[in-house]
């Protein structure tokens, strides 16, 4: 009986041994992993860098979003792909330029604009890394069973302390979680067209105000108008609004803070603050001048131990899903995305290597066709504007806006630094020297001085183009008679 005994030990000992070792063999999910972080990826809607306090404007109250710079990583040359709210959040959420999904424009009402079904976008990967996540706020992006997540919050989108209240018993879960917050401030608000012509747009802001939010109240005669648009009454008045807006979100932001603070979890959650595109204002949203795509990105890591900090490295949202991927170490196959991560350079001030993005935007609306690529790389910026003989098309609400329409009806001949022929007439190809001439008022595309430059980053646009599986790179030829011929790339 004894030998049998220790017959049966031994036997179970080794089914044991075996056991644990295949179990520990097994690859690990993120809720095995003690120090998985949390990550709360707040998108605004519509708002430049011409409207922070850390970003330099000494009018606007912002001091929600100033502590998460002082506290973390504050980029100075982040940008969009396309200043267009669903086609950029398009590729916020999947890594992957919108000429190469089909998120061409706007997916609501009739422009229905949506991304092709096999792709894997950030929140359906996550969710299969076991983190749980939820979304609250303006989505905009379509199919949803692309863009999936596992809970939707609902609260007034406009309203980010709402929104941050609706947030709180997802904050306090016991898994690792990715928030995907975005609200509808700072974007014009509706009546798109204010009757008489001449009245602000409200940018979302109400006379009653909302609940639970302190709204801040600006002087048009204080705000910064930036020098791409003109100094007008009418000008001023918006940007008031817009502001006021702004410090709405900023509200929003504190509130959301204090909740995580109060979960426990602070010290454990990556805090990411972008917007989906500039300004919405003529000049800057729709446009890929730098006012419609150079964005705030601003980033607080708890492990980071450099804080406060400057980093200039040139990135783009297509390289946010990687590096969501990296921050939530998820493993992933980097040749799945066009964009690359920049987790390993996210304290570094000046990163070698990242001087270098491109930009593809075609509609905004869809009555809106105007097909323009983007390279950047080191002092020189080069647009292709592909449609260049139409006039250049306005988005209805930038069109009625009383800071357009001062100049429209008063038959003024610049608007800003631009004159009205230049902004609605443009020429196949813009190159700027963004070193010298920031506001992009020189274009160098005809000058012999620069003629090595110009070939050059049209090179480079071509090979981004073939790298991206873009359809518009047949447009070199400019031979109309292609299109629609079904010609491979």
């Amino acid at each position: 009986m004894a030998s049998k005994s220790i017959f049966f030990r031994f036997i179970f000992s080794g089914f044991f041994i075996v056991f644990f070792s295949a179990c520990s063999n097994k690859k690990s999910s993120v809720t095995d992993k003690k120090n998985t972080p949390n990550i709360i990826l707040f998108v605004s809607d519509d708002h430049g860098i011409d409207a922070l306090g850390s970003y330099g404007n000494s009018i606007i109250k912002t001091p929600n979003l100033d502590k998460l710079a002082s506290e973390g990583i504050r980029f100075t040359n982040a940008y969009c792909t396309s200043a267009s709210c669903a086609a950029s959040r398009s590729v916020i959420l999947s890594g992957l330029y919108g000429h190469a999904t089909g998120s061409y424009g706007h997916v609501h009402d009739y422009h229905h604009f949506s991304t092709y079904d096999n792709v894997q976008s950030l929140s359906k990967r996550l969710s299969n890394a076991g983190y749980l996540t939820a979304r609250i706020g303006k989505y905009h992006v379509a199919p949803e069973s692309v863009y999936v997540f596992d809970e939707v919050l609902e609260a007034d989108p406009r309203n980010t302390v709402e929104m941050a209240n609706a947030s709180v018993d997802f904050l306090n879960g016991d898994k690792p979680f990715f928030l995907y917050f975005c609200t509808d401030d700072p974007h014009r608000g509706d009546p798109f067209n204010p009757e008489p012509w001449d009245a602000p747009n409200n940018f979302g802001n109400k006379k009653e105000g909302y609940v639970g939010v302190e709204e801040v109240i600006y002087n048009p005669k204080d705000v910064l108008v930036p020098e791409f648009l003109p100094d007008t009454k009418e000008t001023r008045e918006e940007i008031a609004q817009y502001y006021q807006s702004v410090s709405r979100i900023d509200q929003g932001f504190g509130k959301l803070m204090a909740h995580l603070k109060n979960s426990g979890k602070i010290d454990n959650t990556i805090v990411i603050y972008i917007s989906d595109n500039g300004m919405a204002f003529p000049g800057a949203k729709t446009t890929v001048y730098e006012p419609g795509i150079k964005l705030p990105c601003i980033i607080k890591d708890p492990t980071k131990t450099n804080k406060g900090i400057t980093n200039s490295a040139r990135i783009s949202w297509v390289d946010l899903t990687p590096t969501i991927l990296d921050m939530a170490q998820v493993d992933f196959n980097s040749d799945d995305f066009h964009g690359k991560s920049f987790y390993n350079i996210l304290d570094t001030e000046k990163p070698k290597g990242w001087d270098k993005i491109y930009a593809s935007h075609t509609f905004h609306e869809i009555t809106m066709y105007y097909p323009m690529r983007v390279v950047i790389d080191g002092d020189y910026k080069l647009i292709w504007n592909i449609a260049y003989p139409l006039d250049y098309p306005f988005a209805s609400d930038l069109w009625a806006s009383s800071t357009w329409q001062a100049i429209y009806r008063n038959d003024q001949k610049y608007f800003g630094h631009k004159t009205v022929e230049a902004y609605i007439n443009r020429p196949e190809f813009e190159l700027f020297n963004l070193s010298k001439d920031p506001n992009e008022s020189n274009n160098l595309a005809n000058s012999d001085q620069y003629l090595d430059v110009f070939n050059a980053m049209k090179k480079k646009l071509k090979i981004f183009q073939q790298n991206t599986n873009d359809p518009w790179l047949i447009m070199w030829d400019n031979d109309a008679s292609l299109q629609g011929t079904g010609v491979n790339l």
